[in-house]
């Protein structure tokens, strides 16, 4: 058990997040400040009294990595939207890649492997949707059920009777029959619009159809390129619903066996096997969709490198054209968490193993990085990234993680965000998570989005 002292520096926890890529919560301890800390066997960060929370954080990673022999790619950075981070900075030296990979290297530690990784995914992204527009929107529609719950997971999601559903469904609509108003009243026009979850083919056909019809009246429809479905559980696919998708205008979809392996499935708590996720490929390819994503998951409980390069295979059969690699994330409010809270810090190094073959492999087969992003609480610290063949890209995924434009949320969970270009800021305005809470309140949370973006609108207006 190692003791840690931190001087002069009140947030802790801040810091604290650093320690865990290092060292699991059973090998260390943090002493409180008046703790004595005159043992040899205390480790100190901070002792010069710095308030540069980078600073501290290059300290503990310097120290960190030479006791543990382990020297993790993302250095100090601890930030979900690297990515973002590369493009802010980029601009801010006038376009000069050389000079900003000096200084991201020098400022958060993170390896020329990483650097050249992120790099590669900005001149991408801004080739194929062009620079920050802050005119452009992206709607977010969120079902928050599923058939079972995953034990890894930490979402809104809810398995409820069909009657639950039906209620959540009618105050879903009104949702979005007032915020497209609003939308057309504030001159908002979204580029994309993403329906997630939970699971969105949890409803049937003809809920599928009112939605789109609902989507298509009521919000601004002229400049939308793209509409992705999730339709996640390959059991809740049907020739039906998807026909309804095609009818609604759905553009992409995704279907998420995250593991090819049948016992695995069973382990994680998912009612379908790798037969079901093949019949719901076959059914989805008998459609003109432009994008079929893949989402498969790196360091699921049990699997060891021999699984997880079986799904890579099996998932390649399977010929998306989209595929997105995730690192498991362990968070609070998952199942695993309870049962092993250090689950994700174990299995660090096996889950970096998955995912540089993972890339290798995608790479060969003429799939290339498209966007990434970062989690709290991910095995080994790693990245969770996206993958298109063809360009079959998502617009969606590039613009939530970009963070330079207006995100309209509607549903339970969902979080809005105003985006106010002069001040380079973000303002969030959430719904509430509970699915009961938010049919009760939905009138409130429609009030919240029109107060919010209102704002938004004086203060680009200005």
């Amino acid at each position: 058990m190692y003791k840690i002292k931190i001087h002069d520096f009140e947030k802790k926890y801040l810091l604290d997040e650093m320690i865990r890529v290092f060292l699991s919560s059973d090998r260390y301890r943090i002493l409180s400040d008046d703790e004595d800390d005159s043992s040899e066997e205390v480790i100190h960060f901070n002792a010069y009294g710095s308030d540069d929370k980078n600073q501290i954080k290059r300290e503990i990673y310097q120290k960190l990595a030479t006791l543990t022999s382990h020297k993790p790619d993302w250095g100090i950075l601890t930030g979900i939207r690297p990515v973002k981070l590369w493009g802010e900075t980029f601009e801010k030296l006038g376009g000069d890649c050389i000079h900003t990979k000096k200084m991201m290297s020098n400022n958060f530690l993170i390896s020329d492997k990483k650097l050249d990784l992120i790099e590669d995914i900005y001149n991408y992204q801004k080739s194929m949707i062009g620079g920050i527009d802050p005119n452009n929107a992206s709607v977010y529609i969120g079902i928050p059920f599923c058939p079972t719950r995953c034990s890894y997971c930490s979402f809104a999601s809810n398995q409820v009777a069909y009657s639950e559903i039906a209620l959540y469904f009618l105050a879903l609509l009104k949702e979005i029959e007032e915020v497209g108003s609003m939308m057309k009243e504030y001159n908002m026009h979204p580029r994309c619009i993403y329906i997630g979850g939970g699971t969105p083919t949890t409803l049937n056909s003809s809920q599928l159809d009112e939605l789109f019809c609902t989507i298509k009246e009521h919000i601004p429809m002229s400049r939308v390129k793209e509409i992705t479905l999730e339709a996640g559980r390959p059991d809740t696919i049907t020739w039906e619903k998807l026909k309804s998708a095609i009818r609604g205008g759905v553009s992409r979809i995704s279907i998420n066996p995250q593991t090819m392996n049948d016992s695995t499935l069973n382990r994680i708590g998912r009612n379908h096997d790798t037969d079901m996720i093949r019949q719901a490929f076959d059914i989805a390819k008998s459609f003109p969709f432009e994008a079929i994503n893949c989402d498969i998951i790196a360091g699921l409980p049990g699997e060891e490198f021999e699984d997880f390069k079986h799904t890579i295979y099996e998932v390649l059969n399977l010929e998306p054209n989209n595929v997105t690699i995730h690192s498991l994330a362990v968070k609070r409010g998952s199942k695993l968490i309870d049962i092993d809270r250090d689950y994700y810090h174990r299995v660090g190094m096996l889950v970096g193993q998955m995912l540089d073959f993972g890339r290798e492999i995608l790479n060969k087969n003429g799939f290339r990085p498209y966007y990434l992003y970062r989690q709290k609480h991910m095995a080994g610290a790693h990245e969770n990234t996206g993958y298109c063949k063809d360009d079959a890209f998502c617009i969606y995924n590039m613009a939530i993680m970009d963070e330079h434009e207006d995100i309209i949320a509607i549903g339970a969970g969902g979080i809005s965000k105003a985006f106010f270009p002069e001040e380079n800021r973000l303002e969030r305005i959430p719904n509430v998570t509970n699915y009961q809470e938010y049919i009760n309140r939905v009138d409130e949370m429609i009030e919240r989005k029109k107060i919010g973006f209102a704002d938004r609108r004086v203060n680009n207006a200005n």
